[in-house]
């Protein structure tokens, strides 16, 4: 079921926007680090479930971060051998250097992503490396996926503003970024890591960019503008959004940073413009809504209230 099947208004297609997108679900892994309390294994693999059988068909698993930094997800091999994958969805999982990487390829992993930072205060709280140093760690982890027949994403966080520097220069994160793709990541997911930016910011910070193509957003929803920024990014022709079931997330190293996207605010939007996107809606908010009583609060997404109460 869509929007359109509860009381969604005629589509009215936007001029110049994508006729399908991806939307690259973050929930398990991005919206899961970031709880005070660590989540079963059983609830994650029900949420993972949950999400496949709601249309997804990218859904960031976890990470194999080291679990002294981020514990919630420190049953990332138990997570992966007891997950059954669907046929035509995507596990990626976030590795951030070589030893991720072997414990990645052990757990037979076919999608990873890396975490650059586009600032250097963030890269050095972050991955305690400069912003110069962080290649250096990036780049045998990519050559050797990419020898190994897997994808490869790259994360660029602090793409507008940061805590600590405040507003980001635009040609420093289309540096960052370039760097990426010429190291072999195939797409790049552009962060609003604390949700400052503002649709005019976002659509020229992908100007600097020579081509969307393999470009994606992430955008946190601090100040209500993760929607509009979204809809920049797709009359810019981004195709691939990351979006968090129930809006759950943050960033561990950045305190100002709070959820992410909703996906079912993401898919309201995207059906009531006719852009196609695979996912049920009364699964997602039923889906979104159940992780939120097992968390112990109400969701913060407004179509899952609006839905579900």
């Amino acid at each position: 079921m869509g929007a359109r099947d509860v009381n969604l208004p005629d589509v009215v297609p936007g001029q110049g926007l994508p006729e399908r997108i991806t939307i690259w679900e973050v929930g398990a892994r991005d919206g899961l680090q970031n709880e005070s309390e660590i989540v079963p294994v059983d609830i994650k693999l029900e949420f993972l479930d949950r999400m496949a059988d709601a249309g997804s068909t990218v859904l960031e698993a976890t990470s194999f971060v080291h679990p002294k930094w981020v514990p919630q997800l420190a049953d990332a091999e138990d997570l992966l051998a007891a997950l059954k994958q669907r046929p035509g969805v995507r596990y990626p999982v976030l590795v951030p250097n070589e030893r991720g990487l072997d414990r990645a390829l052990a757990a037979g992993v076919k999608d990873i992503a890396i975490f650059a930072s586009a600032t250097e205060t963030f890269a050095n709280r972050n991955l305690n490396r400069t912003l110069d140093e962080q290649f250096t760690m990036f780049d045998p982890v990519v050559t050797r996926a990419r020898a190994e027949g897997l994808d490869v994403r790259g994360y660029v966080s602090m793409c507008f503003g940061d805590p600590w520097e405040g507003p980001v220069a635009r040609e420093q994160v289309a540096s960052v970024g370039k760097r990426l793709l010429d190291m072999g990541c195939s797409q790049l997911s552009l962060g609003d890591t604390i949700g400052v930016a503002t649709p005019g910011q976002v659509k020229a910070l992908l100007a600097t960019f020579d081509e969307v193509a393999p470009l994606a957003v992430h955008f946190h929803d601090t100040y209500g503008q993760a929607l509009a920024n979204t809809y920049a990014a797709l009359e810019c022709g981004v195709t691939t959004v990351d979006a968090s079931a129930g809006g759950l997330g943050g960033c561990p190293y950045a305190e100002s940073a709070t959820g992410n996207l909703a996906t079912e605010d993401l898919v309201w939007m995207l059906d009531g413009l006719g852009i196609h996107h695979g996912i049920n809606l009364d699964k997602l908010a039923d889906t979104s809504k159940w992780m939120a009583e097992h968390l112990g609060r109400p969701s913060p997404s407004a179509v899952v209230r609006a839905l579900r109460g």
